[in-house]
């Protein structure tokens, strides 16, 4: 009698910790069954040596469905990760020169313009008289009023991930990686501390083991290289080519630092605020105890002294006897991302900058596709082409969103007049700006298995940066301006309501942390129903 031949369960080796490791790690486990006796055997090895970077402590509203298909609770993730809610980034000093115009800002919120009563509100803005309209945020969405008046996303008792608003976190990315590693355990990860001395390759080029000076001689399946911008496999083993996207993006160091509030109730911001100065810009986000701060920057438009100078400006006394951490890093993305039995994840693959947040949510969809696309027998390496084909093209998109904020700047420094070349514009991108300025940006503009945003985000960009959309030859389209009016004024109204409804950020932070999310009000219901 033959018997039925059962595949060995999938080897699989995570090289480096920190998000990327241990998100990828969590995310492997929870969806191909770690713990199951048919699953994947699933082992992460990490330096005790190696730090951090720190620098992506923002995430996207994707995070959250992530953090529950992996079993995190969300108030135990706030609390002991030290996070806070994001509901988008404000744009400040990026349209123009304050010096010569004075300030002006914009919203880049979570929440997709609202379609009530089946009217899209976007042409019916651009058809507004400018001086007499409001921002484009304000306008199709009540997420900047509530954003603006410094209130959460979400009541006391909504828990669970669970609310009427988009939202994200920001966090300290140490203590979120000591949260993974420990939610990666109970999966079923094994957990090594040491460190990978040699990778030994076969003659096809395929990784055969990893030497590690503290447990020997390591092999598996399939290796995942999360070893941030030393890729020690996918880069110096395997020698995947690196495409820079210099040529469109700029800025290539970070100087940063931490430093806390003036008192322990001061109010946080449930965005990040991104600054532009005269040759790069600052992020800045607001934690519980803390602000992270850092200026992003170009070093062939200034020096590292004068960034520095220009972070301590933006910070201020207490920038006082703090020492600023300096980052170098090169902006592009490995060719191939796959590579026999090596996947890269996270820094070691790509790294574009800190802005609108993609490092996390790309570790966040590599880890997906590998979870999707690995089967369970049969070559390792088969998805590879798709997986890398997908992959180039998300990258090559981003780019192009990254590029959008750069390039419709009216300052008047080098950096910007730079930026604003068109033959600093990626192709596809100037192409779309062509036809965007007879209609705004629509969801078949874009391919969405590729995108990391949405039409909605290109509107929000484009629209806070006082970009010129003309629509005066396609008015007869549009023949509901006074129901379009009386929409407008119901998400005015949903915005004070909504700004009465929720608690303060600082008072939804404190709350959590302290005692976790309220018991819900049997006779509570939400004031605010837009949808």
């Amino acid at each position: 009698m033959t018997g039925t031949y059962t595949a060995p369960p999938r080897r699989i080796l995570i090289v480096g910790g920190g998000t990327a490791g241990w998100l990828t790690a969590c995310l492997l486990a929870a969806k191909l069954g770690a713990g199951r006796q048919a699953g994947p055997r699933i082992t992460l090895i990490e330096s005790a040596e190696i730090g951090t970077i720190g620098v992506g402590e923002g995430t996207f509203p994707t995070i959250r469905d992530t953090l529950r298909a992996i079993g995190i609770d969300e108030a135990a993730f706030l609390r002991e990760s030290s996070a806070t809610f994001k509901q988008g980034i404000k744009f400040a000093d990026w349209l123009h020169t304050p010096s010569e115009y004075g300030h002006s800002h914009y919203l880049h919120p979570f929440e997709s313009p609202y379609h009530l009563d089946n009217i899209d509100l976007v042409p019916y803005w651009l058809m507004q008289e400018e001086d007499r309209r409001d921002s484009f945020a304000a306008a199709v969405t009540f997420q900047k009023r509530v954003a603006d008046a410094q209130r959460a996303p979400k009541r006391l008792f909504e828990d669970g991930y669970s609310s009427r608003l988009s939202y994200a976190y920001h966090f300290d990315a140490i203590r979120f990686a000591r949260v993974l590693a420990a939610r990666g355990r109970e999966l079923g990860v094994t957990h090594l501390t040491g460190n990978v001395g040699e990778v030994k390759l076969d003659d096809t080029g395929a990784i055969t083991s990893l030497v590690s000076p503290e447990h020997g001689e390591l092999t598996a399946d399939l290796y995942v290289d999360c070893t941030g911008f030393a890729s020690l496999l996918i880069g110096k083993a395997l020698k995947a080519s690196f495409i820079s996207v210099r040529p469109y993006l700029f800025t290539d160091r970070a100087v940063a630092c931490q430093v806390p509030y003036p008192d322990p109730d001061a109010p946080i911001n449930s965005f990040t605020v991104s600054t532009a100065h005269e040759a790069g810009w600052t992020w800045d986000i607001g934690l519980d105890s803390r602000r992270g701060i850092g200026y992003v920057y170009s070093s062939d438009h200034t020096s590292d002294d004068r960034a520095e100078d220009i972070l301590r400006g933006y910070i201020g006394p207490a920038a006082d006897g703090v020492t600023p951490r300096r980052i170098r890093f090169d902006a592009g993305y490995r060719d191939k991302q796959w590579i026999k039995n090596c996947v890269a994840i996270g820094l070691s693959g790509s790294f574009f900058e800190p802005l609108e947040s993609t490092g996390i949510v790309l570790i966040e969809i590599a880890a997906g596709y590998l979870a999707e696309f690995l089967a369970g027998d049969g070559p390792v390496d088969a998805p590879a082409p798709l997986f890398n084909r997908l992959m180039a093209a998300r990258f090559e998109k981003i780019t192009n969103f990254l590029k959008l904020h750069y390039c419709l700047s009216r300052r008047s420094e080098s950096f910007w007049r730079d930026n604003a070349d068109p033959a600093t514009i990626p192709d596809e991108l100037r192409y779309m700006l062509d036809m965007w300025r007879y209609r705004p940006p629509v969801r078949l503009d874009f391919t969405l298995d590729v995108e990391s945003f949405a039409h909605f985000n290109y509107q929000y960009i484009l629209y806070g940066m006082d970009f010129k959309t003309d629509l005066s030859a396609s008015r007869s389209r549009y023949g509901e301006t006074a129901r379009a009016e009386t929409t407008f004024a119901k998400l005015r109204n949903f915005g004070e309501l909504a700004t009465k409804d929720l608690p303060s950020h600082r008072e939804m932070i404190d709350h959590v942390y302290a005692n976790g999310f309220a018991p819900r009000p049997a006779d509570r219901f939400l004031s605010v129903n837009a949808r």
